[in-house]
């Protein structure tokens, strides 16, 4: 079972999305890996996103995930020590159920990670770019040690906040923002290119995934 401080935290989820974001800390925020492991553990043909699915069969395979050794996917190797990164919130009803995604790729452009969490039942789009940010990085971090990296992102209000030497415009994001900028830290070149919304964005596939998944269920 995946331990409380592997957690990366996380706005209000009720059981079942919270249950779902259990199982993807404990494989790396790796999405297709968790979903996956979610649709093997559902009785008969059903899975996680199937209306089939009962909530009570979903709640048993989830418990059932979580009392086994889920195991984090092997790390693919990176051609170096630069990265791209992705990432993307996404928020249904601004606010509403909400997701994070990254996608992290090496300097030759291979994809080395697809991440996405659900981030509350709740939440504004600017808290769940953040997550995702968060969540890139942190990963990021986890599996490589890099040198530099060059983020992309859509979001001007994190742009601002994070490399313009801003306090939080955004309420409540303190922690986030916090933590985005320790991990930076760490990292001695990083810089951002701003996405336009013509722009493809691979995250956003996988942040659309995790408000799905903080949409689960009663609220």
């Amino acid at each position: 079972m995946v331990a409380v401080s592997d957690r990366l935290p996380a706005e209000y989820l009720p059981p079942l999305p919270a249950e779902v974001d259990a199982v993807l800390a404990a494989v790396g925020y790796e999405l297709a890996t968790a979903i996956d492991a979610i649709d093997d553990a559902v009785p008969g043909y059903g899975g996680l996103f199937d209306p089939g699915t009962s909530h009570s069969e979903l709640r048993d395979a989830l418990d059932d995930l979580q009392s086994t050794d889920l195991a984090r996917p092997a790390v693919p190797e990176a051609t170096g020590d630069a990265f791209v990164l992705y990432v993307d919130g996404s928020s249904r009803g601004n606010p509403g159920p909400a997701g994070a995604g990254a996608v992290i790729l090496d300097a030759e452009g291979a994809e080395l990670a697809r991440l996405g969490r659900p981030v509350g039942s709740r939440t504004g789009n600017n808290t769940a770019e953040y997550v995702a940010l968060q969540l890139g990085l942190t990963e990021l971090i986890t599996r490589y040690d890099p040198r530099s990296v060059e983020v992309r992102i859509d979001s001007m209000t994190v742009i601002r906040d994070v490399w313009g030497g801003d306090d939080p415009t955004e309420p409540g994001v303190d922690a986030y923002s916090d933590a985005v900028t320790e991990l930076l830290a760490g990292i001695p070149d990083h810089h951002y290119t701003h996405l336009a919304d013509s722009d493809p964005n691979p995250a956003d596939a996988l942040a659309t995934v995790g408000a799905d998944i903080a949409g689960l269920g009663p609220q």
